[in-house]
């Protein structure tokens, strides 16, 4: 679990370089690419605009999404650019989780004067059956 919190970290740290020299107001496009670039040069495993299929319990696929950075296996990193998060992006992110089986995700707005960042466990937001 350290692990993850470690790999965070560093992600957030470079968002913060990231919003510190690009401020906000650029397209999302503008900072995942800023990220990825960045990510990519601290010789991360990174993946831009991963592939998730949405499946029913048949198999059937029912609709494909692009999760924004995938990280190290391990990590999903949804990026906004909007005035503030708001529940609808943080349902975005767990249904990437719960869709792929992934663990973890990070959500973070780059669209704030002040950054915004939260991780997120899929196990948290189980439901109890």
């Amino acid at each position: 679990m350290s692990d993850i919190f470690k790999l965070c970290d560093i992600i957030r740290k470079e968002c913060f370089d990231i919003h510190s020299y690009l401020k906000h107001g650029h397209l999302e496009k503008v900072y995942e690419n800023a990220l990825y670039h960045r990510l990519k040069n601290k010789s991360l495993n990174v993946e831009q605009q991963y592939p998730i299929e949405v499946r029913d319990k048949d198999g059937t696929v029912l609709g494909d999404f692009f999760a924004d950075l995938f990280v190290k296996n391990k990590l999903i990193v949804e990026l906004k650019a909007c005035s503030t998060l708001v529940n609808e992006h943080i349902a975005q992110l767990l249904g990437y989780l719960r869709a792929t089986g992934i663990e973890h995700g990070l959500l973070i707005n780059f669209g704030n004067p002040k950054l915004q960042k939260k991780i997120y466990s899929q196990q948290r937001y189980k439901r109890k059956r």
